[in-house]
């Protein structure tokens, strides 16, 4: 019988309604924007939970809808004076909008992961868990907003919902971020365990993932939320109503203690096998991470025609090229580490920007000037860099590509004369004394001391 009314349910309700307009916003906005997590499964996975800003407000708003059915056409009395428990009536019309939100957040991960399997190169396990903890965010939400809008059945408690459940899962978390930074943005303090309790999450790094513990507690959480939610739609006396509250109250007391502080950040970890390398040997070794092994193909021939290019002019060249591990700033934990210096013979890159379909986006010809300039680079951890060493190292760059530095956007006039200069300097020298000064520069940059290559500014123009 519960069966057939769940059916029922999904066939005429507004659950279904409420499923396919989740389900063509969520495909709209993941389809346009594949270059984020085009083949990286971990990234879809995260940009499937930031989504959870748009797609909760709106099983929020979709359940108030719902849930004011029974006041809408007047038959809240005529219910009432049935002598079947209220519990029997509410649980098919909570299932179907339960069953419509998650099928409808599952299918848009499935239709974003036909655009992640023809390049991804690794498939991280977490990535599954990560994302699937929106199902239950979705029914939670949809579940409370029923009980709200069977409590007020009122036109506008849809839309109020609907922006207040956009404020604390779109807003809240950057207003907590930003109160824990300074005037530079710099993080001052962590952020309170409690922040993960909100299930949206931004900026991970495609080095890291979620600490699958932090998931579980997150699902703990989550599912005790839509307990209370069930229970307060069921509820009908202000004993079964305080009762309601007991889940989540009990999920969020277990939960928080044990969440770790400093938000995403503090929920992340390095995820070991994407930072393993993936290697082309058919010549100068090109290296990449894992989860970056789709651009290997794209990155092998720059990289190689850089190799040569300091092999004609080094002495002591660089032999390979190797992407770097390390965690962008912004996905940075927080906490200082120990420098990684390579070898000598080692250039160490940057990945190249991701295109939307999954490869690397070499159209403006920046990677291969930044493969270059990787020659003058190293390690060096916190050690502060003279202002004047980037302008130095632009110069060492224009040296190895045998054309004159271009000006950058943010060059002041006197920095524009004073690098022309400079270059010119340094190419009216005899080419053994170029070579012997361009390799003692690039010894003192990878022994950490910017003293090489600021004696590259001091050259004066014979």
């Amino acid at each position: 019988m519960t069966g057939r009314i769940l059916r029922i349910e999904l066939r005429r309700s507004a659950a279904l309604s409420i499923g396919l307009l989740s389900l063509v916003t969520g495909t709209v906005l993941l389809l346009t924007s594949t270059q984020f997590f085009v083949g990286r499964w971990m990234q879809l996975a995260v940009f499937s939970r930031s989504m959870l800003m748009v797609s909760l407000p709106f099983a929020l708003a979709g359940g108030a809808w719902l849930g004011q059915r029974d006041a809408r056409y007047r038959v809240n009395e005529l219910f009432a004076s049935t002598v079947r428990p209220r519990w029997q009536r509410v649980v098919p019309t909570a299932s179907a909008l339960a069953v419509a939100v998650a099928t409808a957040y599952v299918l848009v991960f499935l239709i974003a992961a036909g655009w992640v399997v023809p390049t991804a190169g690794y498939f991280p396990a977490s990535a599954i868990v990560v994302a699937g903890v929106g199902v239950p965010a979705l029914v939670a939400a949809g579940w409370l907003g029923m009980a709200a809008g069977r409590a007020v059945p009122r036109v506008v408690t849809a839309p109020i919902l609907a922006v207040v459940g956009f404020v604390v899962v779109g807003l809240v978390p950057d207003f907590v971020t930003m109160a824990h930074t300074d005037a530079s943005f710099t993080r001052v303090r962590p952020e309170p365990s409690a922040l993960l309790l909100v299930p949206t999450f931004n900026g991970l790094d495609d080095f890291q993932t979620i600490a699958t513990r932090v998931s579980l507690l997150q699902t703990l959480w989550l599912v005790s939320l839509a307990a209370t939610g069930l229970l307060l739609l069921g509820a009908v006396r202000r004993r079964a109503i305080a009762f309601a509250v007991l889940p989540a109250v009990l999920g969020g007391a277990v939960a928080v203690p044990l969440l770790p502080v400093g938000g995403t950040r503090g929920a992340a970890v390095v995820d070991p096998v994407a930072i393993e390398l993936v290697c082309d040997d058919d010549g100068p070794q090109v290296c990449v991470a894992r989860a970056h092994a789709a651009l290997l193909p794209d990155v092998v021939g720059p990289a190689r025609q850089a190799l040569g290019m300091m092999a004609a002019k080094l002495p002591n060249a660089p032999v390979r090229a190797v992407q770097s591990r390390q965690i962008t700033y912004w996905g940075g934990l927080g906490v200082s580490t120990a420098p990684t210096r390579h070898a000598d013979d080692t250039i160490v890159f940057d990945a190249p920007a991701i295109d939307p379909a999954g490869r690397a986006d070499l159209s403006d010809g920046y990677f291969l000037p930044s493969l270059l300039e990787a020659a003058w680079q190293q390690d060096c951890g916190d050690q502060p860099e003279p202002d004047e060493e980037s302008l130095a190292r632009t110069i060492a760059t224009a040296w190895l590509s045998g054309q004159p530095p271009i000006p950058q956007r943010w060059w002041e006039p006197a920095d524009i004369e004073r690098a022309q200069s400079a270059y010119r300097a340094l190419v009216s020298l005899p080419q053994a004394e170029q070579r012997d000064r361009m390799a003692a520069a690039r010894a003192a940059a990878m022994d950490c001391r910017s003293d090489g290559l600021l004696a590259i500014l001091a050259e004066k123009k014979p």
